[in-house]
């Protein structure tokens, strides 16, 4: 049995319509810091809405330090950009990383101002821990001018904007 993950008081439930397993495996692949917590399956049910006896019912894990629970309850429910994660990254090295991984198979239409789908639909911005500091600048309608205008975020671009 794995280690329980300690939640903090507020945490995201993330429905999934029956990968939730292959998903948490995807996700604790990308972010280094990462770990599995408790499983548990579906039993015998009788209910329509259950999915098969033994299929992974939920799943705790972990991205950087930050606690989630996998819910696996079939295809009523599907995400949406109305909720995303964000990744903050420190250099440009680190934000190509995160891009190519989470986008990796996922929605190329959907890859705009930093935003990206992964491929189970989940949304995530991979930004800049500057980006901040840079829309709040004196320049910050040629910093945004220049967001607008890019899929994935090119920080020199954008500290060149920031300049001008």
């Amino acid at each position: 049995m794995a280690n329980k993950i300690v939640a903090q008081k507020i945490g995201p439930c993330l429905w999934f319509g029956g990968n939730a397993e292959k998903a948490v495996q995807f996700y604790t692949g990308v972010f280094k810091n990462s770990k599995t917590g408790r499983v548990t399956h579906y039993g015998k049910s009788d209910d329509e809405h259950s999915l098969p006896e033994g299929t992974v019912l939920t799943m705790e894990f972990e991205l950087d330090g930050q606690p989630f629970l996998a819910l696996n309850a079939g295809p009523v429910f599907t995400f949406n950009e109305a909720v995303s994660f964000v990744v903050y990254c420190d250099d440009q090295e680190e934000l190509d990383y995160y891009w190519e991984k989470l986008s990796a198979g996922g929605d190329e239409k959907a890859q705009i101002c930093g935003w990206l789908k992964d491929q189970f639909g989940l949304s995530w911005q991979i930004v800049p821990r500057a980006l901040a500091d840079l829309m709040g600048g004196p320049k910050a309608d040629k910093v945004m001018a220049a967001v607008m205008k890019m899929k994935k975020l090119d920080i020199k671009a954008l500290e060149e904007a920031a300049a001008r």
